[in-house]
């Protein structure tokens, strides 16, 4: 796929640059736990998601890892490699701090369905450490993850974002993905100092910030368009369209939302946007960054 394919009719079909699916019965989803995620604890599935994608003007998608565990990703990549009409990059996952991450990675880019690899991620949101992406073993493992030509996303709470900053700054050679605008305080209403930080980070070149995860940030059952805006026009303005993309998180975002609305929220927030620029925002940055 490529960006031109987009430009003839600009924002019409989209690219989902995140979303995820899971079977209970291979794996249990620790995270799925309490009252409010309760909804979700259950199978998510492509066929779950195709009827939905394909209303909405999805053309393809990018499906992103959920949990630690080294068997997941070989699983997502055979999942693409059965389905490539909808996936077309996987985001997947392993142990940066392992002494032979290159190693891990290199078998990883051995598999079936290898093509489809696309970035790495870690649940760096539930480390202790707001310093975790500056230790030594971590800054190894993302020197791995540039060296192997792959994007790194960047999984976030707003407090850890000074890191990612640092970890950018020292890894100028890796693309770093900023996925769920590092999850801002969204139901608090406070901009700040969230609002800096993303700005420092969007002056780096080497990073992206995906438009996905608001409406679960925000009040799930009273959310609005007019209180998620200026969290939107933040990323807008620091990262600008060519380094801004969209990405459902379906399906924990059907716990505010149903695809077809977070889809119609994303049009709604980039309504300035030139064709263009929605073009980019929508399928023209996701294609270019992961390579799709």
């Amino acid at each position: 796929m490529s960006e031109s394919a987009w430009t003839a009719e600009p924002a019409a079909w989209m690219v989902d640059a995140h979303h995820h699916v899971w079977d209970l019965s291979v794996r249990d989803q620790g995270w799925i736990t309490g009252d409010a995620l309760a909804p979700i604890r259950r199978d998510f599935a492509l066929a779950d998601l195709l009827p939905e994608a394909r209303a909405a003007k999805v053309a393809a998608t990018v499906v992103v890892q959920t949990v630690t565990v080294a068997e997941e990703t070989p699983e997502l990549l055979a999942l693409a490699a059965a389905d490539p009409e909808l996936v077309v990059g996987v985001v997947g996952w392993t142990d940066l701090t392992r002494p032979d991450v290159a190693d891990a990675l290199a078998e990883l880019c051995e598999l079936p369905g290898r093509q489809y690899l696309v970035g790495i991620r870690h649940q760096v949101q539930g480390e202790p450490d707001p310093r975790w992406l500056l230790r030594p073993d971590v800054r190894r493992g993302l020197k791995a993850v540039a060296d192997t030509g792959l994007a790194y996303d960047l999984v976030v709470l707003p407090h850890q974002l000074p890191a990612c900053v640092d970890a950018a700054r020292e890894h100028p050679e890796l693309t770093f993905v900023l996925d769920h605008l590092g999850k801002p305080p969204i139901a608090s209403g406070d901009l700040e100092p969230w609002a800096a930080d993303v700005r420092a980070l969007a002056a780096l070149p080497n990073t992206v910030c995906k438009l996905s995860g608001l409406v679960t940030e925000a009040d799930p059952k009273s959310w609005t368009v007019d209180e998620l805006r200026p969290y939107a026009d933040t990323v807008l303005e620091a990262f600008g369209p060519d380094r801004l993309m969209f990405g459902s998180d379906w399906p924990v975002c059907t716990l505010a939302a149903s695809y077809g609305e977070v889809a119609d929220l994303a049009r709604e927030l980039t309504d300035s946007l030139s064709d263009a620029e929605r073009a980019a925002v929508f399928a023209g940055t996701a294609t270019r960054v992961y390579r799709l």
